[in-house]
């Protein structure tokens, strides 16, 4: 599995606020993390199961992230970087990640190193024709207690593209490595959980 790092902090560059709102009432943000059984209310999640099995193991108890947005979408338009796969259909996702914990979430360090983790770990996945890339941006975190002013961190916006000659075989390998970077995730976050005990 291709897997890449990388890091977006250019004053150009995507931010995220969290919560985020949005002048669309159907579109809000969700604490999944707090309050699990709000995964229904996620419109990308409701008919993509994988995709609602990612968000429930990935804001289980267990993980050191959470997620913020997410979206799918397929597309029979290749850049540069999809001709390796020589695929006619890519199926693609992509997932904004908070660490939970303030390290990570506001140490730059803490979060690079996440995310070259997490890329190093997917390299020595198996083969399968997906990419993954994970990508550090700002992130302007908002206290609970308002009207403090918002503090500036980090997250990560993880990419994945799952290849095929038609669509439901490229939706498939999404799948597949969407559970991949699940794993992942999880691994790491059990890695932290056992050193922070010690």
């Amino acid at each position: 599995m291709q897997a890449e790092f990388s890091v977006e902090l250019g004053a150009d560059d995507p931010t995220l606020e969290l919560p985020w709102k949005s002048s669309d009432p159907t579109i809000q943000y969700y604490d999944l993390k707090s309050h699990p059984e709000l995964l229904a209310q996620i419109v990308e999640a409701q008919e993509n199961e994988p995709l609602a099995e990612f968000l429930a193991a990935i804001n289980s108890p267990h993980s050191v992230v959470q997620t913020a947005k997410c979206d799918t979408w397929s597309s029979q338009q290749m850049d540069v970087e999809d001709e390796p796969f020589g695929a006619a259909f890519k199926y693609e996702s992509y997932i904004d990640l908070a660490p939970v914990a303030d390290g990570p979430r506001y140490s730059f360090a803490e979060i690079e190193d996440l995310g070259r983790k997490l890329a190093r770990l997917l390299q020595r996945a198996p083969e399968i024709l997906a990419s993954a890339e994970f990508v550090v941006r700002r992130c302007y975190y908002h206290p609970e207690a308002e009207p403090a002013p918002a503090r500036e961190g980090f997250y990560l916006t993880f990419y994945l593209s799952g290849y095929g000659e038609d669509e439901p075989q490229a939706q498939q390998r999404w799948s597949i490595a969407l559970q991949l970077v699940a794993n992942a995730l999880l691994q790491l976050s059990a890695a932290e959980s056992a050193r922070s005990r010690q």
